[in-house]
């Protein structure tokens, strides 16, 4: 049976794994079901039709599934999906998706959302991911696995952040971020790699040389954005981890910060 405190306002229509704990005051809404071993601190509000995986453990004052902010939405059954093993934090926020995009709001595994966080309409998030205090994503945003958001980050909608990718405290994102780029500043601008967080990630001391060596092609060298996206297409061929540029380019559609 799911461990709640009396205090705690569950509708009839939510579904709860045997070993869910739901502590004091929270509100769990019609369209929620919760996976086994998710724990929820007091004061927790879930909504919408929201699907929560396994083993998440959120944290007092967050409102999970809340309405778009979008003037646009007219109270359609849109989604928010969340995996398995996050942390979510005081105070934040995370929104169902929209009519105008896939309908859905997805989060994936093991990513730390701290504190003041807001996660608009329709985002996509992938795993590992660290979004520091008071990040904000506005809709549509695209976040790949094992970024790194600084505090107060905020990106504009439609951007995507690709994976490996960081960005430092109060960036500003308006561009796509690709692979493995440390971006900072009002705008942002590309600052380096994440040559810390590719070591953590277990990247070798040659593929790490080799995405600083790709790095200085796009931007170091002067040279036009679609001679760079070339020579790092054939480098990719016998560096494969290199790859990851390729792809991304093919999928961005802001434009690359520069």
């Amino acid at each position: 049976m799911p461990k709640i405190h009396p205090s705690a306002i569950i509708h009839d229509g939510a579904t709860l794994a045997d070993n869910v704990e739901i502590g004091p005051y929270c509100v769990i809404g019609e369209h929620v079901s919760i996976g086994a071993g998710t724990r929820l601190e007091a004061h927790v509000v879930i909504s919408g039709h929201t699907h929560i995986g396994c083993n998440n453990r959120i944290y007092p004052f967050a409102s999970i599934g809340c309405d778009p902010q979008d003037k646009k939405y007219a109270g359609e059954p849109t989604q928010l999906l969340i995996g398995d093993g996050n942390t979510i934090f005081q105070n934040v926020t995370i929104s169902t998706g929209t009519s105008q995009d896939k309908g859905i709001t997805q989060i994936g595994n093991d990513n730390w959302i701290m504190a003041y966080v807001h996660i608009a309409h329709d985002c996509k998030i992938g795993n590992h991911t660290i979004f520091a205090n008071n990040t904000t994503l506005a809709g549509h945003v695209e976040i790949g696995d094992w970024v790194i958001l600084g505090g107060f980050t905020t990106v504009h909608q439609f951007c995507k952040i690709a994976q490996h990718a960081m960005t430092a405290f109060t960036a500003a994102v308006a561009q796509d971020v690709p692979p493995f780029v440390l971006a900072a500043g009002n705008r942002a601008v590309p600052n380096g790699i994440n040559s810390e967080g590719l070591k953590r990630r277990g990247f070798s001391s040659e593929q790490i040389t080799n995405i600083k060596r790709a790095y200085k092609t796009l931007y170091r060298k002067n040279i036009p954005f679609v001679d760079a996206r070339q020579m790092l297409e054939e480098q990719s061929l016998i560096q494969p981890e290199l790859q990851p540029f390729v792809d991304f380019f093919a999928a961005s559609t802001r434009g690359i910060i520069r």
